[in-house]
């Protein structure tokens, strides 16, 4: 099952070639660059010592983990924590599909874990990753794209004016609540959490004692903030979208948008030294 003169499970050595398919070298430039190929729908799968490239066609496979001569495409062959097969990327009803057989889960768009003996997720046309963390804080990085019709491909836009992210305009009280109520992410804390409202109350009563700042004061700033941002499209800010047990879900979520829409970036910690 690998190219003669190799060595079975070591570096150098190929996987197991699935049918029809065509291998990619590990020289193979980045996926997130894209790809292409005669037929829509071909996949193309990459890690960091090459890959696979097979067209589509009902049932077909292509197989993923750390036993290089049993799988496909060789992810993490030296971390032990990594499945010998770790997962399957299978052709049906017209797409291709993301399985787990590993026992660690896979992390795909949008931070979905999918595990084992979860139904398959569907893999959209373009760029996806695919992560395994592994031994040591590793992630374990497969770079898969699926190719659309031609007209579909992404078209250079080098010189287009570059679009900016929706900031949404907060007021100055509102701002100031949300930064120390999201400081710990601000200061990048390893897992942050937001504040409770009474210590962010608390902060804020110590550097403007005479602005009458209280729990239900900040509660009911912040609220308005999340239904703004709601009402304009942002999900998982409501009661509804999450349900019960909330715990601080809520107010993560809120501050996770506020950040990666960069109306709430690390500078602003400065607010609270001014104040």
């Amino acid at each position: 099952m690998t190219e003669p003169g190799t060595a079975p499970g070591r570096p150098g050595g190929r996987s197991m070639p699935a049918p029809g398919g065509r291998f990619l070298p590990a020289t193979h430039g980045s996926l997130a660059r894209g790809a292409s190929a005669p037929r829509p729908g071909t996949l193309f799968a990459l890690a960091l010592t090459g890959g696979m490239t097979l067209g589509p066609g009902e049932g077909r496979e292509v197989l993923f983990g750390r036993n290089r001569p049993e799988v496909h495409v060789c992810l993490g062959e030296d971390d032990p924590r990594l499945s010998r097969h770790q997962g399957t990327l299978t052709h049906r009803d017209g797409r291709w599909w993301v399985s787990n057989a590993g026992r660690l889960p896979i992390r795909c768009a949008g931070a979905r874990l999918l595990f084992r003996g979860e139904e398959p997720l569907p893999l959209d046309t373009g760029y996806t990753p695919l992560f395994v963390g592994g031994s040591g804080g590793r992630e374990h990085l497969l770079e898969v794209f699926v190719t659309g019709p031609e007209d579909e491909l992404p078209v250079p836009r080098h010189g287009d004016v570059t679009r900016p992210p929706r900031v949404w305009v907060l007021t100055e009280q509102e701002k100031l609540a949300l930064v120390v109520l999201g400081r710990r992410y601000l200061l990048h804390e390893p897992r942050p959490q937001p504040l409770t409202w009474r210590q962010t109350a608390a902060e804020l009563a110590g550097s403007q004692p005479y602005a009458g700042w209280t729990d239900k004061r900040v509660e009911h700033l912040v609220n308005g903030v999340r239904t703004r941002l709601s009402r304009d499209g942002v999900p998982w800010l409501t009661r509804e979208e999450l349900g019960e047990p909330l715990g601080n879900a809520l107010n993560d979520n809120l501050i996770r948008a506020l950040l990666a829409s960069t109306t709430l970036v690390p500078t602003d910690l400065a607010l609270i030294d001014a104040a």
